[in-house]
């Protein structure tokens, strides 16, 4: 049961920061990140109750995902071809990785189509790494507004990948800066968005004390990917 040994230490360490800074540790989710894990790994996971879990590829989790059985759910946290929307609402009870209208209204579409309300985030490019995804922040509310006009989608809050750095303050910038921008976005358009999807198995000890409400953890729950 070394899955889920590594899960409670990451619960109870995601725990201890929140008690610490006066945050509820119900309010922070860990999104289980199996990608490359084969099923029967996964499988395990969900026997030993974990229940949320994320995938990179769609085409990875559409293979992986019928041969599951139990209570469970996955979260689409890698970039989305809007090519691959239709199979990605079917799957997905969240995508987080909207970052332009375009994959928006694809998805939107798409979720019309079988009476589905998609639940997204859009992802930032805090970091301004060319190298990442992400709508740039000077550009965050104008796709906020475009995405609140689609009928079918639930717009949940924002998702963020800090550098890959050994400085951390570059990393607790880029998770600052990506709760300002939500803070901002809901002052400024009357909104309640509350999800930040933020930090990853090296960084989401800072993630949590800047505020994510969902850290993406694979390689410290599932270990090193072959």
């Amino acid at each position: 049961m070394a899955i889920f040994d590594n899960y409670n230490r990451i619960r109870s360490d995601v725990a201890a920061i929140a008690a610490r800074l006066g945050r509820n540790p119900e309010a922070i989710r860990i999104v289980a990140v199996c990608k490359t894990i084969g099923a029967a790994a996964v499988q395990e996971a969900i026997d030993s109750g974990i229940r949320l879990f994320g995938e990179n590829m769609v085409q990875e989790a559409k293979r992986k995902i019928p041969n599951l059985r139990g209570d469970f759910i996955f979260h689409m946290i890698g970039h989305l071809q809007t090519n691959k929307a239709r199979d990605a609402v079917g799957l997905f009870d969240c995508i987080h990785s909207i970052d332009k209208f375009s994959t928006a209204a694809k998805v939107d579409h798409e979720a019309g189509r079988i009476g589905k309300v998609q639940k997204i985030l859009i992802q930032v490019n805090a970091s301004g790494e060319r190298s990442k995804s992400g709508v740039p922040p000077e550009s965050l509310t104008g796709l906020v507004m475009q995405t609140l006009d689609l009928k079918h989608l639930e717009l949940c809050g924002l998702m963020t990948m800090a550098p890959f750095a050994s400085d951390e303050q570059l990393v607790r910038e880029s998770f600052k800066i990506t709760r300002e921008l939500l803070e901002d976005i809901n002052v400024r358009l009357n909104l309640s968005l509350f999800e930040l999807s933020m930090g990853m198995s090296a960084d989401y000890r800072i993630a949590v004390e800047e505020g994510s409400t969902m850290v993406r953890i694979g390689t410290a729950i599932f270990g090193e990917r072959a």
